[in-house]
């Protein structure tokens, strides 16, 4: 199949699944195209079977908002009928569906019928798109989709209680692609750069924004440290990171909590990482959490949105309800003062890790590819 993805270019989950998914499906054959202002960070291009085409935006002075929407809609155009592409794959309801369906209406237009799998990831649903600005916009953007999918069944769910959508809509969740993500091989730096042997490692990696509930994990680590010897990584960057270290000073536990801001060296950290605390306001799935429990690092995180369809409770790590630090806390110690109980935690996290490997998602999009495809012809 040749197949156009269209995604943000950036570290968040939404741009780092849809380069996966798009690299995985090249190696299986398929031509792929992804159109975006930017090539995606992980995007390599060292295969016959992908492309890049750089979305340009001219500049006007009669726009004060320069019209992404419009140029991609275009773009898109162009890159159909030039490459002969079968599918649009757009990630996020807007501006993406709605610049793909555009496009599709332009096409239409010389004869060219093209379908489009809309998959949501969380943001455009309930942040962006249930803003009274833009939710007429979304609500028509995925009900005019051909296919659409949801990365978890808690945004499925917040999908048609915020929205009246007439779609069906296919929970395909999250992957990790674990042969390249557990390559020890790569693993360059000692685990005493981070913390003494007796230490135990817990690390938090997110974008550090309101939602992460940034000064929880500083408090449940305080009461994990005051029964066990530990230290905490703090890995990305964010608006709440500057209060995250001022409560670190504040509660005198600065010396034990390593900041990284944005780090190329996550698989370092992960693969000696003993416990990974992801206590959100709420995720549409907790990718974080997920690569976390690939490296075998048990997770102690809300029960919030999609969670608990990634953190199995009790046996992957635990979950609690948001804003609980006491029992985030307890649940965490739970795990880490006993060598036999951690052991067998790390050893669940990867199993639970395993059934979201990339080979067992990926047939699932390419199962609606293909119906898509047909039924558009």
């Amino acid at each position: 199949m040749k197949i156009a993805i269209v995604c943000y270019p950036t570290f968040g989950g939404s741009g780092v699944v849809a380069t996966e998914l798009g690299l995985e499906l090249a190696h299986r054959g398929h031509e792929i195209h992804f159109i975006t202002y930017r090539q995606p960070v992980r995007l390599a291009l060292l295969n016959p079977n992908v492309h890049y085409h750089e979305v340009n935006v001219p500049e006007y002075p009669l726009f004060h908002y320069q019209p992404y929407e419009l140029a991609l809609s275009s773009k898109l155009v162009d890159m159909v009928k030039l490459y002969k592409i079968e599918l649009l794959h757009v990630h996020y309801a807007i501006p993406h569906a709605y610049a793909g369906y555009m496009a599709k209406q332009m096409l239409k237009d010389e004869g060219i019928v093209i379908p489009m799998v809309t998959t949501l990831h969380g943001t455009d649903i309930t942040l962006v798109g249930n803003h009274p600005f833009y939710k007429p916009a979304v609500n028509f953007s995925i009900n005019k989709s051909d296919v659409v999918t949801s990365v978890s069944q808690s945004l499925k769910d917040d999908t048609y209680n915020f929205f009246n959508i007439n779609k069906e809509i296919h929970v395909i969740p999250n992957f990790i692609e674990l042969d390249k993500t557990r390559n020890e091989s790569l693993i360059s730096c000692q685990r005493s750069v981070m913390a003494q042997k007796e230490e135990r490692i817990i690390t938090h990696i997110s974008n550090f924004r309101r939602v992460k509930r940034i000064p929880d994990i500083i408090k449940i680590f305080y009461k994990i440290q005051e029964k066990i010897p530990a230290k905490l990584m703090m890995v990305g960057d964010g608006p709440e990171k500057a209060k995250a270290e001022q409560l670190c000073s504040d509660l005198g536990i600065a010396d034990k909590v390593i900041f990284f801001g944005n780090s190329n060296e996550i698989d370092q950290i992960l693969s000696y990482s003993d416990l990974f605390l992801l206590p959100s306001e709420t995720e549409s799935f907790g990718l974080a959490a997920l690569e976390a429990m690939a490296w075998s690092v048990p997770v102690i995180s809300s029960n919030s949105g999609g969670l608990p369809e990634v953190n199995f409770d009790g046996i992957s790590g635990y979950l609690s309800n948001v804003g609980d630090v006491d029992s985030m806390a307890e649940n965490a110690l739970k795990i880490l003062t006993d060598e036999e109980t951690l052991k067998q935690f790390k050893a669940n996290a990867l199993h639970v890790a395993k059934q979201f490997d990339i080979k067992n998602i990926l047939p699932l999009y390419e199962n609606l590819y293909v119906k898509a495809i047909k039924e558009a012809q």
